[in-house]
Parts: structure tokens; sequence; C-alpha cells
């Protein structure tokens, strides 16, 4: 269910591989539950430079021009429980929308069956922050492009998912204080002639997944063809079955994937800096309040650095503080 697993070198393994992940990302993109109930009861690359946070400050639009929204902008933290947070409590359950599908950020162990990943972990410190809790903390996969769709839909009541704030989102649902810092990269083949993003993306057929800022960054390029998809894990086995040309994703996804598969390679180059934050709804500013207390926490306390080192730091190689989004 979504699991995620090493592959060997060589292109039959990644073949056999990749039937196996396919069907595994169709569950996925299924958003089955992990738990009980719910809201509504319904349901590495050599390197990976960034932009300087000061870039990253402003959300680059399809039209090239900074988009007009303060995406660090939150409500100020609090440890006080207003009207949602007690509806959520009353209910005895916190509903977390994750991934099951990117590696090393949220994923499933396949020799010990447990979620696990940068996200699962700052997941697993504001449920249990907030239900006071871990048993009381209920995890549901949801797909790349649902994402909005399940918190306007009360599906989830926060969503934790490599999820970029931008200021179309921002018109949507309310984000949390930011936690990561990120932009768009592009994986090949280790056999595709490419060797730089723009190359890649020159002519060919790319994929993203349905929803994500990859997707509209790809509209602007001169691709033969655009292929869009529920899941990044969906375009990794397009890739592997020689279906696509090239992916791109976030630079977290794509180094994870390029880790978990040595078949693919990162490229150079980089496009829309940005920040993730955590979803919820618009009008449960309470809730937005809770959540940024406990990034405030988590990161105070070292434990953000301590997850980084240990999920991301071997595959971005670079320095935690290269990540983390300072308040302005």
């Amino acid at each position: 269910m979504g699991t995620i697993t090493n592959r060997g070198r060589g292109r039959a393994t990644a073949l056999r591989a990749a039937r196996t992940a396919a069907a595994l990302a169709l569950l996925a993109s299924g958003a089955l539950a992990l738990g009980a109930g719910g809201p509504q009861d319904g349901g590495a690359p050599p390197q990976v430079p960034l932009a300087a946070q000061q870039d990253q400050q402003e959300q680059i639009g399809q039209s090239g021009q900074a988009e007009p929204c303060d995406l660090y902008k939150s409500v100020p933290p609090s440890t006080e429980d207003g009207p949602a947070v007690k509806a959520i409590k009353a209910r005895r359950s916190l509903v977390v929308g994750i991934d099951l599908n990117s590696y090393r950020w949220g994923s499933r162990n396949p020799n010990t069956g447990q979620l696990e990943g940068f996200d699962i972990d700052l997941a697993r410190a504001i449920g249990t922050a907030i239900m006071g809790d871990p048993d009381k903390v209920v995890f549901k996969a949801v797909p790349t492009a649902d994402r909005i769709k399940y918190i306007k839909e009360g599906r989830v009541d926060i969503i934790v998912r490599t999820m970029s704030i931008t200021c179309e989102r921002l018109a949507e649902i309310a984000f949390s204080r930011p936690y990561f810092t990120t932009s768009q990269r592009v994986l090949v083949p280790r056999t595709s002639p490419a060797r730089s993003l723009d190359e890649a993306l020159n002519g060919t057929t790319a994929c993203a997944a349905t929803g994500s800022s990859a997707l509209e960054e790809l509209k602007t390029r001169p691709l033969k063809q655009l292929v869009p998809v529920e899941n990044n894990l969906d375009c990794l086995v397009l890739m592997q079955l020689g279906k696509v040309d090239a992916t791109m994703t976030d630079d977290g996804l794509a180094a994870g994937q390029a880790a978990q598969d040595q078949t693919v390679k990162v490229l150079d180059g980089e496009v829309r800096p940005g920040v993730m934050g955590v979803g919820m709804l618009k009008d449960s500013t309470d809730l937005t309040a809770r959540v940024n207390q406990v990034i405030n926490d988590y990161y105070a306390r070292g434990a953000w650095r301590g997850a980084y080192d240990s999920w991301l730091k071997p595959y971005l190689l670079d320095d935690a503080d290269r990540h983390w989004p300072a308040p302005r």
C-alpha cells in the first residue's frame, strides 16, 4: 500500500520495479485512508544548488513576474485552542493528508511497515502536539492533484505533503508559515543526452503531477508533449518504461527519486524557487496558529534539523540552513 522500495541497478531490474511501483502508485492515488475515520469518514544527485533565500521570498508566476502576495505571511503562532481545534479534539482524531509515494518524504518502509520520511516526522509532531496522543492522529494518503480538494471537502484537517505555497493556492486555502525552501528540477534517464534543464525540455515528452508547480512550469516550455499524472511516482514509472523523456518535480523529491532509482539522474538547473507549507481551511485560523507554534517549536528544539539530516541531507548534500525559510 504505497510502499517505496530501493531498486537495483540495470534496466531489467528497473523495469520489474516499475511494474510494481505502477500498481502501488495506483493504490496511493486512490487516497486510501490509513487508520480509522476522518472528518467526514469518506473516505542523489551530486549537488542540488538552491537560489539565495532572498530570491525564494517571491514566487515566480507563469508570466515570469513575481506574484503580488507574501508567501511567508501567516497568522501569528499560538498555543490556544479555538473553535476548529476544539472541534477536532471533540472528534478525537486529527486527520493528516500525506504522501505515500515519495522516498525520504512520505512512504511506507517495506521492511518495518512503518510510515517514514521528512514530512511524516513533521506531521507526527504536529498531530501529537495538538492532540496530546499520537494514537489520535490519522494519516490519509492524498494524490498530488487532490490536495486542495481534500482540504476544502473536509476529508482531511491538514495536508503535510511537499505542498508549495503559491498565490493561487492562498486564494483557496490557508497555509502555515513556510517550513522548507524548494525549487523545480528535472530528472532524466542516465542514458539521456540532455545535460541541462533546458535541453531536457526542448521538443521532448515531459511529465509532472497534476496540480503541481512543476506542471505549471512545463506549460511554459517548448515541449513535444506534456503528460500530467496524479502522483510524482507515476512520472518515474513512465520514464522507466520509456514513455516520457523527462520528469519535473520539487528538488527534494527529485533527489529522493534519484536515490531510489539508480537509472535516473537530476540535471543542472532549477526554476520557480519557492517554499512549502502545511495546508488547511481558510477559516480555521486557530488551527493555523497552533500549527505555526508547533513548527516554530519543532525547529527551535532541533527536531527539524535532525529530520533533515536523517532523511534529506544524504541526497541534497546541502546544510539544513539552506532549506529553512527564515522569517523576514
